[in-house]
């Protein structure tokens, strides 16, 4: 079965449709700075 790339949200009378892939990347991306600034912190 195939992962499925997107999400249908419905909010009130509007609809959006979440790219997962993206959502992912970004995840990824924040967590990685988040990470560098912890290492950053821990050599002061």
């Amino acid at each position: 079965m195939d992962k499925k790339k997107e999400k249908l949200v419905i909010d009130g009378n509007a609809f959006y449709e979440v790219d997962l892939d993206c959502l992912e990347q970004k995840r990824r991306v924040k967590e990685a700075a988040e990470k560098k600034r912890q290492q950053k912190r821990q050599r002061k």
